[in-house]
């Protein structure tokens, strides 16, 4: 493995020690991780491997404070990463996109989270409104604001056909967002078991992109038995791993049939 020098890395979000529980515990976060341990090591990386460092494509996800985007900003100028988070640039031909934000959890931190396409909340979760934010967020964005116009306004009229997008939320009924939701019930209604984004499963439907890379939903592959799935000619892949290891996906844009994923 020591011998690999892959050509991109996509890290997904969810990087930081969580922040979910900052406004509600006592537990103490490290508001310095991104700066101490995240640009330290990967400056460390990127002058050990010189020219065979890959490109970093990186967006943050809901565990993660938005307060912390700062830094992660400051990486990205000096060429550690690029930040991907509601942008796109280009990986040779292929156009890269990133997208960070989730529907509504029952989770208080509320940085990385909209509705998803109209403003309907699932039973147990809380309305972005409710939530708290480590940055200030207008009342317009948090009432109004929603996965599905943002992900139009992202893409607009681009050619996807060769598309890849990372993303922190899983589509709606995949094998990759599949929660540990079984005989739950709230208030006498059971919990859907599935808790992704129908924005974006209709918008993969709709555009169907190369490739898309997903996490958020931790336990997913190891209920649904899968960390992949198809949507059409759209290849969907998961990193998201409930144990200790690291998930690590493999793939060559030229060949997603014969990717492959593996804990470290």
């Amino acid at each position: 493995m020591c011998d690999e020098h892959p050509r991109a890395v996509f890290l997904g979000g969810d990087l930081f020690p969580s922040g979910l529980t900052v406004f509600s515990s006592g537990d103490r976060y490290i508001p310095d991780f991104a700066e101490s341990f995240l640009i330290a090591e990967f400056t460390r990386l990127k002058g050990k491997l010189g020219e065979n460092y890959p490109v970093v494509f990186l967006i943050l996800g809901n565990d993660d404070l938005r307060s912390e985007e700062t830094v992660i900003r400051a990486g990205a100028e000096t060429g550690l990463w690029e930040y991907l988070h509601d942008r796109k640039v280009f990986l040779s031909e292929y156009p890269v996109y990133g997208y960070a934000c989730v529907p509504p959890t029952p989770f208080r931190l509320k940085d990385w989270e909209r509705y998803d396409v109209s403003r309907y909340v699932d039973i147990n979760c809380l309305p972005p409104v409710e939530g708290v934010h480590s940055v200030p967020v207008s009342e317009s964005e948090l009432k109004n604001g929603t996965i599905q116009n943002d992900l139009q306004r992202l893409a607009g009229n681009d050619d996807l056909s060769n598309a890849v997008f990372l993303f922190h939320t899983p589509p709606y009924q995949t094998n990759l967002d599949r929660a540990a939701h079984d005989g739950k019930m709230v208030d006498h209604a059971p919990l859907d078991l599935n808790i992704g984004s129908i924005a974006v499963r209709r918008f993969i439907e709709a555009r169907q992109p190369l490739l898309t890379l997903h996490g958020h939903v931790h336990e997913a592959p190891r209920l649904s038995g899968s960390w992949k799935d198809r949507i059409g000619r759209t290849f969907a892949f998961s990193a998201a791993h409930d144990g200790p290891e690291l998930a690590l996906v493999r793939f060559r844009l030229s060949d997603l049939e014969h990717s492959s994923r593996e804990l470290l």
